[in-house]
């Protein structure tokens, strides 16, 4: 079988090797989910319940090594990757108590009695990126198994390791082999073979808008449900009245948390231009302090980008570009990248326009309510953004007017695993978590029993 080499980003050197899974590999394991679906479904509310929950307690305990793991193969800091293991652990713990709440409805009819039932769809591939592998996994499977679907899982060929170990851990836990597979592999091979294959009932997909919509092309061949989480270029959009020192001081953890690969960075920031130069002197301090280092330091806020091909990328964008100011970088191998602040002249600049995905963000001021809305719907993408305001009417009338997925004011918060998460335009299609999920993983049933009325 061939393999794939796994690469530390903070050093730049290949410390393990992973298989890397052929056509016939990855229909074998889709075969093993669909001869698995059966005894699945018919597993009872509660016990499926329970093996859910003792899978999130094999996960707590194992939460170090996951982030350690996830330290050297995807270079997140150790801060950053023991929330992402225990939000998996969280995600479980939550979608446990879907089983025996997953409640059809009984319609009033004449002549008979009418019911629907939440059918499991079968066989669910869930392909994840490099960015977050460990969350966006969880986001998928938990309440993929929760309704009675098995699971095949494609990680990033990049940073495959935690999601590898996930699925040994759900083995440990009592889950029936074929349930939930982890399939290392390439997008190509593997990815697309959850696309083609019949018995794959729905592909959930995180990552590109490009990747998205050959993928949304594919499913449609088959009708076949799809969920997409793609691109994003979110605002944050501050106020004169906001609080400057709160939002100056949030703001680089806005963009540069995970080195800025994160859809829901917020790489534009729209400053009112009465406080416009104000805010650019305390932003300025506060990306100073922002502490770059060793990712496995516990002080560490961000570590650096995934791959050599990634850092270049990035640095096209600084190209031409007005460099305000920059933070700092430790020394020596790795993907390392300072956090940046450019300048935009206009919301025509690729930079502006563009998602980077490293730590560099845009800002440009703007003169009232009107045209602080106009710039930030200006844009294919729709997936989070902020708002900076002590006033609750307009906080209100921006966020109805911001054609954006999830936005948060006075705040840079844009997952919960108790809300929906999904985006508008071409950030994707459909929503993730939330008391909601479970019913994007089946079917609706419609049963009428006459009476002999």
């Amino acid at each position: 079988m061939a393999t794939t080499e796994v690469i530390d980003p903070s050093t730049g050197e290949v410390f393990t090797t992973v298989p890397s899974l052929g056509p016939e590999e990855t229909d074998l394991a889709i075969d093993r989910a669909q001869a698995a679906f059966g005894e699945w479904r018919r597993v009872s509310p509660g016990d499926r319940a329970r093996l859910l929950r003792r899978f999130a307690d094999k996960v707590e305990d194992n939460i170090e090594d996951l982030a350690r793991l996830e330290v050297r193969n995807a270079g997140h800091t150790i801060g950053n990757a023991r929330w992402e293991a225990g939000n998996v652990r969280d995600v479980l713990n939550y979608y446990a108590g879907a089983p025996e709440r997953l409640s059809g409805r009984q319609i009033p009819v004449a002549g008979g009695v009418d019911v629907t039932f939440h059918e499991p769809l079968g066989v669910v591939g869930i392909i994840v990126p490099w960015n977050f592998p460990m969350p966006i996994a969880g986001w998928g499977f938990a309440p993929a198994l929760a309704a009675g679907n098995t699971v095949v899982l494609k990680p990033a060929e990049l940073t495959p390791l935690t999601a590898i170990r996930l699925g040994e851990l759900a083995l440990e836990a009592g889950l029936p082999e074929g349930v939930f597979q982890v399939l290392p592999g390439k997008g190509s091979v593997v990815g697309q073979r959850f696309v083609t294959h019949p018995a794959v009932r729905k592909v959930c997909f995180t990552g590109s808008t490009e990747v998205g919509k050959s993928i949304m092309a594919g499913c449609a061949d088959q009708v076949k449900r799809v969920t997409l989480e793609l691109g994003g270029k979110s605002a944050n959009i501050i106020f004169a009245d906001s609080d400057l020192d709160a939002a100056a001081a949030a703001a680089p953890g806005a963009v540069f948390d995970n080195a800025g690969q994160d859809c829901c960075a917020r790489s534009r920031v729209l400053v009112e231009a009465s406080v416009y130069e104000k805010f650019l002197g305390l932003f300025e301090t506060a990306v100073q302090k922002f502490r770059v280092l060793d990712p496995k330091s516990d002080l560490s806020e961000m570590g650096p980008l995934i791959s050599s091909g990634q850092r270049a990328t990035v640095a096209s964008y600084l190209d031409g570009a007005d460099v305000a100011f920059r933070g700092s970088v430790p020394s020596g191998d790795g993907w390392w990248f300072p956090p940046t602040v450019l300048l935009a002249s206009s919301n025509k600049d690729r930079h502006w326009r563009e998602e980077i995905f490293g730590p560099v963000v845009s800002v440009l001021p703007f003169r009232d309510e009107a045209e602080a809305i106009a710039l930030a719907n200006d844009t294919e993408y729709g997936l989070s953004g902020s708002i900076w305001t002590r006033d609750v009417g307009r906080a209100l009338r921006v966020s109805r007017a911001v054609e954006t997925g999830a936005l948060s004011v006075n705040s840079n918060s844009s997952v919960r695993y108790w809300t929906p998460f999904g985006g508008m335009k071409q950030s994707g299609l459909g929503r993730e978590l939330g008391p909601d999920a479970l019913l994007s993983f089946t079917d609706v049933k419609n049963v009428f029993i006459s009476t002999g009325d």
